[in-house]
């Protein structure tokens, strides 16, 4: 497979796209080439012309030779009025223009060697990233979560193969790759093998599970949560080397369901949901001092814990987990509107 070139890689930008830039410097031009022509319209009667008399398009014609410094001659100002506005009017608007015409020059010049530079350092502090493979309606979410939760904008990188949706991305201030998820080029592009998590939230399940054996190849160590529309296509996802499963189809079918007789039940998860307001689910390892009695955990972890995970087990709140030993993993709720 060819390489992916550092143009594929979209860095975020707040200044607008380059083709409006450019826009916006012709249309000036443009109208700077109007003002002279206005200028030496109104006091046309202190030109002079090979032919005589000087016409509207006369003036335009000057406009444009005198302002792009060409300079033929034929037109030429005879009256002291006209060689006032041709000093103080005209010269300055030639400076200007030739101003912008260079300035534009070099800026094309320079982007690639820009973007190569920008490319290098943002490569070199890259490390213990996110990479979201897929940027639809999931991907969206799962980068309002890790954002509600505290990642930073920079830590994360998205990865899809339509240009609208790398354009929404780097429009809400995340760096993206413009590719394929399941190539192993494009994953290094977006140093998937420094990245401690991917989320893989493609639209079909036969390219998840690509994009998670490729991904599990470059990053053996990382994270790997996957979107499967199909609850048969879990068992293959984990083994295609996924850490977390979440069946979307199914997920949305059972909220349905429990909305018709137990709505509050459904506004309470779409609260769990929303990270970083509300109502939250977090998971902490527990440590030397902070073993106990459940409900000692509870009045530390400033809520009820719900579950805790120990030696690859999980242990539900009752029977189970009547006290939390060191190194548990414990998920427990929390309110955000109420932490300090």
């Amino acid at each position: 497979m060819a390489p992916v070139s550092a143009a594929n890689i979209h860095f975020p930008s707040r200044t607008g796209s380059p083709a409006r830039a450019l826009g916006v410097r012709l249309a000036i031009a443009l109208a700077l080439v109007g003002l002279v022509t206005a200028v030496a319209y109104a006091d046309r009667g202190g030109y002079r012309d090979l032919d005589g008399s000087v016409s509207l398009l006369d003036c335009l014609y000057y406009a444009t030779v005198s302002i792009t410094t060409t300079g033929y001659g034929d037109i030429v100002p005879v009256s002291d009025s006209a060689r006032l506005l041709t000093t103080f009017v005209v010269t300055p608007l030639r400076v200007l223009f030739l101003i912008l015409l260079v300035g534009t020059t070099l800026e094309f010049l320079a982007s690639a060697t820009r973007a190569n530079l920008r490319r290098r350092v943002w490569r070199r502090k890259l490390h213990d990233h996110v990479v979201i493979c897929g940027f639809g309606t999931k991907g969206r979410s799962a980068l309002r979560s890790l954002t509600g939760t505290g990642t930073s904008l920079d830590q994360i990188v998205v990865i899809d193969e339509r240009p609208e949706a790398i354009e929404i991305a780097t429009r809400d201030g995340v760096t993206a790759v413009l590719g394929n998820a399941a190539r192993r080029d494009v994953l290094v592009e977006a140093a998937a093998p420094e990245a401690s998590a991917l989320i893989v939230a493609t639209d079909r399940d036969d390219t998840t599970v690509l994009v998670t054996l490729t991904a599990r190849e470059l990053a053996p160590n990382a994270t790997i949560t996957a979107a499967a529309r199909e609850e048969d296509n879990v068992p293959l996802l984990r083994h295609s080397g996924a850490d977390t499963v979440v069946t979307s189809a199914s997920a949305a079918g059972r909220l349905l369901g429990l909305g018709t007789g137990s709505p509050e039940v459904v506004e309470t998860l779409e609260d769990l949901l929303s990270s970083g307001s509300g109502i939250d689910l977090v998971a902490e390892v527990v440590g030397e001092t902070e073993a106990g009695p459940i409900e000692q955990a509870d009045r530390r972890c400033g809520g009820p814990v719900l579950m805790a995970y120990r030696e690859g087990r999980s242990l539900r709140r009752g029977q189970e987990l009547q006290e939390v030993k060191p190194g548990d993993t414990v998920v427990h709720v929390v309110c955000r509107d109420d932490a300090p």
